[in-house]
């Protein structure tokens, strides 16, 4: 099948695209969307701009296309991802009063027949919705404003002594539910690129990374997603922004044009994302 743009285009409220997450307004369209049905249809599990591309050989979610709902309105588009115990997600773009209702229909229906052990639904809404929930989609332009390099205690990772790197292990274990420990396996691996680091007294206290460069579905340079992270104890120091800001100027330096961020609408990175005004295009739920 082929989505038809003048029914999808009407009721995509954010930039987001099943299996592959947001997107720059600049290339939402319709093959986009048709791209992730080639992929599912012919086994081809990572399209070239997937950001997931970085972390294996093998795509865990995928488009179930014959369960696909497409019509003037409304449309539904269900994943099935096999990490874990199984989830299946159905993404909801609609209008219709009961798209939420038919969508939690169809992702039970689903879920049973993959033998999932989840279902979901996705909703979505637009950036100038008074009742943004769930996580914030927001945009890093390079292009409209200058990141200078900020003052502290941030260096790319390596440019540490050794008895400081040597206290990556620990912040990663206390980290681990932020992904740090996948993210220092692959430091180890060397397969991955530069992680800013802040330090204080001596210990590793917070990091951003890897920071990553890939072109986006229409060749653009993109700063791909970071872990990002500081510890409980060092938190409200201000830490947290310079290594942001750290990072945003690495990215603005080696030629990123932008960078979308995804953040947990009230918590402290979207709230710093905030205050750094970085563009709202819109929410996920």
């Amino acid at each position: 099948m082929r989505f038809r743009w003048d029914w999808l285009r009407p009721v995509v409220l954010a930039p987001y695209v099943p299996t592959i997450g947001p997107v720059h307004p600049s290339v939402l369209t319709e093959d986009l969307f048709t791209d992730t049905l080639i992929a599912a249809s012919t086994n081809q599990w990572f399209l070239r701009y997937d950001k997931d591309i970085r972390w294996s050989d093998r795509k865990d979610e995928t488009v179930l296309v014959e369960a696909i709902v497409h019509r003037p309105g409304e449309t539904l588009v269900p994943t099935l991802s096999r990490r874990g115990s199984g989830i299946v997600k159905v993404h909801v773009y609609g209008i219709e009063p009961d798209s939420a209702f038919a969508a939690t229909e169809l992702a039970q229906k689903l879920a049973a027949e993959h033998g999932a052990g989840k279902a979901r639904i996705v909703r979505f809404l637009g950036p100038e919705s008074s009742e943004g929930r769930g996580t914030r989609i927001q945009l890093q332009d390079f292009r409209a404003t200058i990141r200078p390099a900020p003052d502290g205690p941030v260096r790319p990772f390596n440019e540490w002594p050794a008895e400081v790197r040597g206290t990556f292990a620990p912040f990663a274990e206390q980290m681990a539910p932020d992904g740090f420990t996948f993210l220092y396996e692959q430091m180890q691996a060397a397969t991955v690129g530069p992680v800013l680091t802040a330090v204080l007294d001596g210990k590793v206290a917070g990091a951003i990374g890897p920071m990553e460069i890939r072109p986006d579905a229409i060749g653009t340079p993109q700063l791909m997603p970071q872990y990002f992270g500081v510890l409980q104890e060092h938190r409200g120091k201000g830490l947290g922004r310079q290594l942001w800001r750290a990072a945003m100027h690495w990215g603005q330096s080696n030629g990123a044009t932008y960078q979308l961020l995804q953040t947990e609408v009230g918590g402290a990175s979207d709230r710093l994302c905030r205050s750094e005004g970085l563009t709202s295009l819109g929410f996920t739920y």
